[in-house]
């Protein structure tokens, strides 16, 4: 039996990606700005554009977590059909997402005893949970089993690779990932962090450069010497509105990896760029290890 692929708006998923797969759900998160609290849909690709726009303005935004009726409606709503679930869960390390899947999928098994629910921890956010999803679609395609593909992402989980930067770091302040002093000293400096997703989950800072560029060549380096298998290998990219510094990562990334299977550019949404802010670059992958 065919199973559902659940994910959340976390995984920066775009309605291009979306509409080319059948069984994929995407599940709404809660984004607040101007006082307003809304959902973010995988349909609301297209506010991205004001979004960014009101953040470089000086606008704030805050998010919440899954809702829980959001997750268990879905849930139930596929096992009714007589559905299997393989929820892909936004990591633990920066969000509260996987408690409402768990708790979302007790609540349908009760009612469905018989169904089969699994929720994994990605361990992962943006493009990197986004990559994720695409190798259980790609398994699923190959006709694995739900139990075959919860063994392979929970095995490989920490092949995936995650790293990025920031044109901003008051945006990571005011999310408490640097001090107050880090960001204005690095701000006067145009200090771009190196940033990547850690065994746990969390981001964590690696290191400091000096300029746009620097920090883009310095991702290109992780990709070209951590990449593993070099060649056949697809490579995701997200960005916080801003398509050509990621282009110019991708370009970066071919020339010395001119064998990958290319490239998916994704923009960061609501969720994970109210933390990031505009011209995030972050670039994923698979490696031996994290």
């Amino acid at each position: 039996m065919s199973f559902w692929i659940v994910t959340d708006v976390g995984s920066d998923m775009s309605l291009d990606f979306y509409k080319r797969y059948d069984k994929l759900r995407v599940l709404p998160m809660i984004y607040c700005m101007d006082g307003q609290e809304k959902k973010y849909y995988v349909e609301d690709e297209p506010i991205l554009k004001d979004f960014y726009r009101k953040l470089r303005d000086g606008r704030q935004a805050s998010t919440a977590a899954v809702p829980v009726d959001s997750a268990a409606g879905a849930f139930e709503e596929i096992v009714k059909q007589g559905g299997q679930v393989l929820y892909i869960t936004l990591s633990s390390g920066i969000s509260a997402s996987i408690q409402s899947g768990e708790l979302a999928a007790e609540m349908v098994l009760e009612k469905h005893p018989d169904a089969k629910i699994s929720v994994v921890d990605s361990l992962l956010a943006s493009g990197g949970q986004l990559l994720m999803v695409y190798y259980a679609l790609k398994l699923r395609e190959e006709g694995k089993t739900l139990e075959e593909v919860v063994t392979w992402l929970t095995d490989n989980r920490q092949r995936f690779n995650s790293w990025f930067t920031v044109d901003d770091l008051n945006h990571l302040f005011r999310g408490g990932r640097v001090s107050r002093s880090s960001a204005l000293i690095g701000s006067m400096l145009r200090i771009k962090p190196v940033m990547h997703v850690n065994h746990e989950g969390k981001l964590i800072p690696m290191s400091k450069t000096q300029g746009r560029k620097r920090s883009l060549k310095e991702l290109a380096e992780k990709v070209i010497e951590m990449a593993n298998p070099k060649e056949g290998q697809p490579i995701f990219l997200s960005h916080g509105d801003c398509m050509e510094d990621a282009q110019y990562l991708a370009d970066l990334v071919r020339d010395g990896l001119p064998g990958n299977a290319g490239f998916e550019f994704v923009t960061l949404g609501t969720i994970i760029g109210a933390h990031a802010g505009p011209g995030t670059v972050a670039i994923f992958f698979l490696g031996d290890h994290r």
